[in-house]
């Protein structure tokens, strides 16, 4: 058994899901079934849609926290030509903020609550309890890693894991230094007769966006049509009154991306919502 495959073990004992990346940082290759992300990319998870496949092919979603899958003959290959260890944050319940550079360091040292901290090649990656959504870009050197993404495991670090911190959960749902992570809040005209808005209550609106998000949640097939359809009846209902704001929006978007959806087709659907109602 080489080194990495025993640090993978001993990870995946404790519940973090792990993979294997090869040289550049950067996982295996898809097989043939599963070429293109035609499978959905979801095996090993307990989720609808699975992929049957064992083989690592899938980036973050191939990582597993079953022995019998990391040491299968599937995987051999993989470990074989391993140049290290990789893990799925949010599969963990984990979020990572990763610091690219001395300035972002500087960055989260007067921002962010004090915690667990890697060093890295050329940062430091600071590593809190609790998951959101990844985002690349928030700010000049500073990645946000968790669901649907994957982080170089380089051991144990230092310090405490403190819960994540509503200021790095902002960083998701703000606009970016540069790279927008998630759309602007929608801004329409106000109602004609010039009142208050109608759905501006804070229980009416919240249980409009807990319900579409669990409807996203629930999806077990054609989760594409599901979450544009959902984006949709938001929109007929909260669209023209400026109800909503980028926190909500990105509660939708998380819930979308969660359940395999690309940011790419979340733009696309809320986009195409939104033209479908003249908005």
């Amino acid at each position: 058994m080489n080194e990495h495959l025993r640090t993978a073990l001993g990870l995946a004992a404790s519940g973090v899901p792990v993979l294997p990346l090869r040289v550049g940082k950067v996982p295996f290759g898809n097989c043939r079934t599963c070429a293109k992300n035609a499978c959905g990319g979801r095996p090993n998870m307990k989720h609808a849609g699975l992929c049957t496949c064992s083989r690592t092919c899938h980036g973050w979603a191939a990582a597993a926290t079953k022995p019998d899958v990391l040491t299968s003959r599937e995987w051999a290959p993989a470990w074989a030509q391993a140049a290290a260890v990789a893990y799925h944050p949010g599969g963990a319940g984990l979020t990572v903020v990763d610091l690219d550079n001395p300035d972002a360091i500087a960055w989260a040292s007067r921002t962010l609550p004090c915690t667990q901290t890697v060093p890295t090649t050329r940062g430091e990656h600071w590593i809190y309890r609790g998951a959101m959504r990844s985002v690349n870009g928030v700010r000049d050197g500073v990645d946000i890693k968790s669901t649907m993404a994957y982080a170089r495991w380089l051991g144990p670090g230092t310090g405490t894991m403190t819960a994540l911190p509503d200021a790095v959960r902002a960083l998701a749902v703000k606009e970016p230094s540069t790279v927008r992570s998630a759309p602007q809040a929608i801004t329409v005209p106000a109602w004609a007769e010039g009142g208050a808005c109608r759905h501006r209550t804070p229980a009416y609106l919240e249980r409009g966006i807990a319900m579409a998000e669990q409807r996203i949640t629930d999806a077990r097939s054609a989760v594409h049509t599901t979450v544009y359809r959902t984006f949709l009846a938001v929109l007929s209902v909260h669209g023209r009154c400026g109800c909503l704001t980028d926190a909500h929006i990105a509660r939708l978007f998380t819930a979308a991306q969660t359940k395999g959806e690309s940011p790419r087709h979340c733009t696309d659907a809320w986009n195409n919502a939104r033209t479908r109602l003249g908005l």
